[in-house]
């Protein structure tokens, strides 16, 4: 997410310390002592200004949510609205989904949410979308068999390169619709969601359930090459 600098980021950063990991490294592994009583460790890539984290946060108040989002100036405002809801249970990373891997431990995740990311729709860019085999690769490592990640998105080339991805690595697809509320809303909106279903964009959304698999080694190079990029 592009915003314009803020002048006064870091003062505000600081305001919202106490829900910031600065150094999530530290924490590989050991994520669930945030939050000893929690029934669940949920993690959303990209959050945004934090709409949808914030409130399933609230909603699941015995779940750790971990969010993750690399443009500061949006993670200060997510952070913002966590701290104004008096939340004890939601924490924020700024970094690149890329490197999740480096936080987390091997199926220390047990769901992941990606809301409406960048669908990078030049054919040359597939390998940045963050449904390429290459990401799902890093995300059946840190989920854990038999949990799941939830997908959404606008954008619907990009949701059927998505299905076509899940398929090409065995995965299995559960609750896939291509337009969530068509008879009405369904569960927490992002706010971009809001403002696009609003203006009658159907919402693709599926839920994949994660497994180890194994991608041909030369392939495995090349999608670990292409997503450090």
């Amino acid at each position: 997410m592009r915003m314009r600098r803020m002048k006064n980021l870091d003062s505000r950063m600081e305001k919202c310390a106490d829900f910031r990991i600065m150094d999530p490294a530290s924490m590989k592994g050991n994520w669930r002592s945030l939050k000893p009583d929690a029934t669940a460790l949920w993690v959303e890539v990209g959050c945004g200004k934090g709409k949808f984290t914030a409130e399933t946060a609230e909603a699941n108040p015995d779940v750790l949510m971990i969010a993750v989002e690399r443009c500061r100036e949006a993670m200060v405002v997510a952070m913002e609205k966590a701290q104004s809801m008096g939340l004890k249970n939601v924490f924020y990373i700024d970094m690149d989904v890329a490197n999740i891997e480096d936080i987390f431990a091997g199926e220390e995740i047990d769901r992941l949410f990606i809301n409406f990311p960048d669908p990078w729709p030049r054919k040359k860019n597939a390998k940045r979308r963050l449904t390429h085999r290459g990401f799902l690769d890093k995300y059946c490592r840190v989920v854990r068999a038999g949990g799941e990640f939830h997908f959404k998105t606008d954008n619907a080339p990009l949701f059927e390169f998505s299905v076509e991805e899940f398929a090409a690595c065995g995965l299995e697809v559960k609750n896939l619709t291509r337009d969530l509320h068509k008879d009405g809303i369904v569960g927490i909106m992002t706010g971009y969601e809001e403002k696009f279903h609003g203006l009658g964009t159907p919402i693709n959304r599926c839920e994949v359930v994660c497994k180890p698999f194994v991608l041909p080694p030369e392939e495995k190079k090349k999608a670990a090459e292409e997503t450090e990029e």
